[in-house]
């Protein structure tokens, strides 16, 4: 993994002396994502620069420094990810007489080598892997940036200054662009109601206006002097085509040669993934999803694999025993970390700058604690994320199915008229009216008035997307809750795909794969581990495992209401379905205690009503409602708070 960034302008650094220096600074502050070796590469009679840092993880010699130029000479590229199949793609090239007399064993090298035979999009049609670059065409004089088909990979870009002083800038991270002497910085306020709904703020936007995401499966191609007519991505692979045409060509046999078929193609994805010239691990929870991956591995590996999670002595947010568990069958080489409370917290200060933009996922936390450890014994690791999102595996699904199917049966009207009913006995009330009802008497501790206070949500919505909406949504309006923004579009919304003949299951499946995955799980993992300097691997994204996925019969994921069903076929071949089974988990802290406790001061101070006031960012008496109410336990408001408070420490970092 790596940490790539550039530009494309003549206007700031007249000299390739000032540009040199610029690009190094550009490079500095991301050096975690490429702490073993740096390079640069300028073209001044262009006025394009790129700069690169380097993890070496594959061919650790000099052959595999950046940036890289082609055999040809054409093709300059500063490289992010691992194609893992760039072996097969050699003997291709070596095979139709195309190959260069290679210098290494780099998939960098040979992705470049693919450009000069196939192109650039017949090349990505070919890798199978993760990555985000930018590519310098001498001959055309054109700059091209590409991200993987999930997004795996972060690439950011935008054009900063006016008319001929205008500058294309792009990197890894946002710090690297704001190295720019053009870089404005100005907040997007939009950006912040996205953050508000769905505590990450989804591509195509970025916390700053002007500063864009590439999305997933994209490429973008830019000239010197595009400045009033600014190209648009065009997407080389879509999700959304995926899911919309599998319908069509559904996966023909009985449910054991599915899984027969599902195991060959995993141990296929997971063996590609294990190639690596330093130690690599895995993450393990001891769930589906992490469990299959680690199984898959130490099956086809010639020593125990290693294995790493954390636990916390809290109760409910304690994973460790599980793992252990899964590890001590599989033969794993495990470490586990117990975390303390003061531990997790101490994280805090650091995640404005771990994430470089406003981001409140509170997994964002135990993410960074286990990479961290993993990172003292390997330099990369393998995940088990996407497998919720590619096999149904989110609770959700099911659960808005189930009531969709039951609400649509009542007119809306009568749903209305029983949400505003149910609303307008507070919370607190409808607690204390518990008490007294057959079979809910200790409901009252677990919150009865939030839990139905949130399923008049449920009752009021008009249709299955809108049901979802709520579901994914922290804040239901936070244009009222962010001064001067309208929200804009997004996947989810008025840029959303058609996903023609998908049932509301397989549409939500499929939107959040294009959005929720991407821009929130993937990100949270990359930034975690890049802070550190581990590489991750996510194997459940290999694009022909979810284009296996997505062809797979609904019942072959989601049966008798159980979700990822023939996922599970094939791990209980490794695992014994008893240290399986159990609810859902997920990967969390306790932040409502949290904040009602060791971190509240820290919280008063960022919420107070005077500073909300001042900055002049949120509605102020909103925000304070809900700190009081939560303070008082009247309700549990943590993840609306939290994103708030992102947001206030990742300002306050900026300003510091």
């Amino acid at each position: 993994m790596c940490g790539i960034a550039g530009y494309l302008g003549r206007s700031v650094w007249p000299s390739a002396g000032q540009a040199e220096a610029g690009l190094t600074q550009m490079a500095a502050v991301i050096r975690s994502r490429g702490p073993d070796d740096f390079g640069f590469w300028i073209d001044d009679s262009a006025a394009v620069g790129l700069v690169h840092r380097r993890l070496s993880i594959i061919d650790l010699s000099p052959a595999g420094h950046q940036p890289m130029r082609s055999a040809s000479g054409r093709y300059v590229i500063v490289y992010n990810g691992e194609v893992y199949n760039h072996k097969s793609m050699r003997e291709a090239l070596d095979g139709c007489g195309r190959a260069p007399n290679w210098r290494g064993h780099s998939d960098t090298e040979t992705i470049l080598a693919g450009f000069d035979a196939w192109g650039i999009e017949a090349t990505l049609e070919r890798c199978v892997g993760m990555f985000a670059f930018a590519l310098w065409d001498r001959q055309d004089r054109t700059l091209t940036l590409a991200r993987d088909r999930l997004g795996e990979k972060p690439l950011y870009y935008g054009w900063q200054g006016n008319g001929p002083r205008t500058s294309f800038i792009f990197g890894s991270e946002l710090k690297a662009l704001k190295q720019h002497p053009q870089f404005d910085g100005a907040i997007n306020r939009d950006a912040i109601s996205l953050l508000m709904r769905h505590n990450y703020i989804p591509a195509p936007y970025s916390i700053y206006l002007d500063i864009l995401k590439l999305p997933p499966g994209c490429l973008l191609t830019v000239s010197l002097g595009e400045y009033a007519n600014r190209p648009q991505p065009r997407q080389y692979w879509s999700l959304a085509h995926v899911a919309e045409t599998a319908r069509g060509d559904l996966h023909q046999g009985t449910p054991d040669q599915i899984a027969d078929e599902l195991e060959g193609l995993l141990r296929q994805v997971v063996r590609g993934q294990m190639i690596a010239d330093v130690p690599l691990g895995a993450f393990l929870s001891g769930g589906v999803d992490s469990s299959t991956v680690v199984a898959l591995m130490q099956a086809q590996a010639s020593r125990p694999v290693k294995t790493f999670t954390i636990g916390f002595d809290e109760r409910g947010y304690d994973e460790a025993v599980h793992a252990r568990e899964v590890a001590s069958h599989l033969g794993t080489d495990h470490t586990e970390l117990y975390v303390r409370p003061e531990e997790a917290m101490a994280v805090i200060p650091q995640l404005p700058t771990i994430y470089d933009e406003p981001f409140s996922d509170s997994s964002q936390i135990p993410t960074f604690l286990v990479s961290r450890l993993a990172r003292q014994h390997v330099a990369g690791s393998l995940s088990g994320d996407g497998g919720d999102e590619i096999f149904c595996g989110y609770t959700r699904y099911l659960a808005a199915s189930s009531a969709w199917k039951r609400l649509s049966l009542l007119p809306g009207p009568i749903r209305g008229i029983g949400a505003a009913g149910i609303r307008m006995i507070r919370p607190e009330h409808w607690d204390q009216v518990a008490r007294f009802l057959p079979g809910l008497k200790n409901r009252a501790a677990g919150r009865f008035g939030d839990k139905i206070h949130k399923a008049a949500g449920v009752l009021a919505c008009s249709s299955v997307d809108a049901l979802y909406m709520g579901l994914v949504s922290h804040w239901s309006d936070p244009q009222s809750l962010v001064l001067g923004a309208i929200e804009p579009a997004t996947q989810l919304t008025g840029m959303a795909p058609s996903l023609a003949g998908l049932t509301a299951v397989e549409r939500m499946m499929a939107l959040d794969m294009v959005s929720y995955l991407p821009d929130d799980i993937l990100t949270k993992v990359d930034r975690a581990a890049m802070s550190v300097s581990l590489e991750t691997r996510v194997p459940f994204l290999d694009h022909r495992l979810i284009e296996f996925a997505w062809r797979l019969p609904q019942e072959m994921k989601l049966r008798d209401g159980e979700g990822k069903w023939v996922l599970k076929k094939v791990l209980y071949k490794y695992v014994p379905r008893s240290l399986i089974e159990r609810p859902k988990m997920g990967f969390g802290v306790p932040l409502d205690k949290w904040l009602r406790g060791p971190l509240k001061k820290w919280a008063e101070d960022l919420l107070s009503e005077e500073r909300l006031q001042r900055e002049g960012y949120f509605n102020a008496s909103s925000v304070q409602q809900k700190w009081r109410e939560h303070v008082s336990g009247q309700r549990n408001w943590a993840y609306h708070l939290w994103d708030v408070l992102m947001f206030q420490a990742w300002r306050d970092s900026q300003l510091g």
